[in-house]
């Protein structure tokens, strides 16, 4: 099954040997137009879909003590295979990030362990490796070039797309329709209604929360823009946008908002700056200044500063502000292992409740369990950003998957991810480490020797297939900014 959908070089590779030195030229341009059209026409990978709709069914499936979903079982059912992929190099060379999510899991088990004791660490710590490593691994064995990454995007879009009317309904009448269809065939969570805003109800939808319908939509903001809008014109790139933009209004939830502004501003400054090569080194020194300016003239940090200015009212602000300050304290604390799922210090007012994905697991398995989470995110996250020599194509959808995470990593200081908001966002963390085993221009403009199948040779040794992950521009078609 792995076998087959990560495909084989070896078709291509023939056609390449076959050619001769008059006629070498013809055939791989011949051979290489094939390619780019059957992977064009090529489907999102079947598990990929399977998971991706099954975020959207909230069944709760209980089996013992063990609370199941769909996207579990289908994230369950295909985590040996991924790893055999893994470990076999059908996904490319192992990463640092890899390494950081299992060593991630592994100590979660350690640390519940030594707090609650580990006959009841299997159950929790064994859904948090599917939940980590199952839903990375997906995206690392089946996300492998620029056509996987469009369709997943695609899928994404439709999916946020199909939750947008009910959402509308949801918003004006109170009533969560979608969630009542489904709990009248199968028990789901509760339908969490939540205070109203501006006079409309805040969407919950599939999720157990507003603020996880909210963050799941805003997610698909700069992929959409740019992944889908590559090459489109104006009117066909913010269609989609403009969908995404209304999808996550609804959940009128601070923390989405922040993650939808962060990528527009992002968005923005992409585009106005466009002809200037180095604008993301000037964007980075401004943040950089402006973080030591906070710290140095400020009598806040800059994660308080930040999360005052993104929430819908002072009260909120100052909530969030405490828990990061009694969740910090708790940290140093209790480094090694954190307190577990019981009670940590805070005043007697605070809710139990830590809002604050950045350092939840700080908190509850120690310090290692969180820099391990933070090492596997910017183990991608950064040498994606510093990935250069790319073509265009590839260029675009690098720059849609940094500012997506960026948006992540933002609102994770005010959100806390869980259940079908934490697996999709690990799973768009695996979904862009594709970029980092694209070939290069200045690789594959290398001279080679076709007479003696070098071509072939090489990309098979490689693991490229021409014509996946590259699609030239046609002539005459005005460049996408990227």
């Amino acid at each position: 099954m792995v076998d087959g959908t990560f495909g084989a070089v070896s078709d291509h590779a023939g056609e390449v040997r076959q050619g001769r030195q008059s006629g070498a030229g013809r055939l791989s341009a011949r051979a290489e137009q094939s390619g780019r059209e059957k992977s064009t026409h090529r489907g999102l990978p079947w598990p990929v879909f399977l998971f991706m709709a099954g975020l959207l069914i909230p069944w709760i499936i209980t089996i013992g003590p063990i609370r199941m979903s769909l996207y579990r079982f289908i994230l369950l059912a295909f985590l040996l295979p991924c790893l055999i992929g893994w470990i076999s190099g059908k996904a490319g060379r192992i990463r640092v990030a890899d390494i950081s999510f299992i060593l991630y899991c592994f100590w979660c088990f350690l640390a519940i362990g030594m707090i609650h004791g580990f006959d009841y660490a299997f159950q929790p710590s064994g859904m948090i490796f599917i939940e980590t490593v199952g839903a990375y691994m997906l995206a690392r064995c089946f996300i492998r070039d620029a056509d996987d990454f469009y369709n997943m995007v695609r899928m994404l879009l439709r999916l946020v797309t199909l939750l947008l009317p009910f959402a509308v309904f949801e918003a004006i009448t109170g009533r969560n329709i979608l969630l009542s269809v489904f709990a009248a065939v199968y028990p789901t969570f509760p339908d969490n209604f939540v205070d109203p805003r501006w006079g409309m109800r805040r969407v919950q939808s599939v999720f157990e929360h507003p603020i996880l319908y909210g963050v799941v939509c805003a997610s698909a903001l700069a992929f959409t823009h740019m992944v889908l809008g590559y090459g489109k014109s104006f009117v066909g790139r913010w269609r989609g946008t403009g969908i995404v933009i209304a999808a996550t209004f609804f959940s009128l939830s601070a923390g989405p908002m922040t993650a939808l502004a962060s990528q527009g501003m992002l968005l923005g400054w992409n585009w106005v700056f466009r002809n200037i090569e180095a604008r993301w080194k000037i964007l980075c020194a401004f943040g950089f200044l402006a973080a030591m300016s906070i710290e140095l003239l400020s009598n806040r940090s800059v994660p308080v500063v930040f999360m005052s200015y993104f929430s819908f009212d002072e009260s909120s602000a100052y909530v969030r502000a405490e828990i990061y300050r009694y969740g910090s304290a708790s940290i140093m604390n209790h480094p090694l292992f954190g307190v577990g799922f019981g009670y940590w210090e805070r005043p007697s007012w605070m809710s139990p409740s830590i809002d604050m994905f950045w350092i939840i697991d700080g908190v509850r398995h120690g310090l290692p369990a969180e820099l391990f989470m933070a090492l596997g995110f910017f183990a991608v996250y950064l040498p994606v950003a510093f990935r250069s020599g790319l073509d265009e194509r590839t260029q675009a959808y690098k720059t849609a998957f940094v500012i997506a995470m960026t948006g992540f990593f933002l609102v994770g200081w005010t959100v806390y991810f869980w259940n079908a908001t934490y697996v999709i966002f690990i799973f768009l963390i695996g979904s862009g480490v594709w970029i980092l085993d694209v070939e290069t221009d200045a690789v594959a403009a290398a001279p080679r020797d076709r007479s003696r199948g070098e071509t072939a040779g090489n990309d098979r040794r490689n693991g490229r297939v021409a014509g996946r992950g590259k699609q030239p521009v046609a002539e005459g078609r005005k460049r996408p900014y990227a």
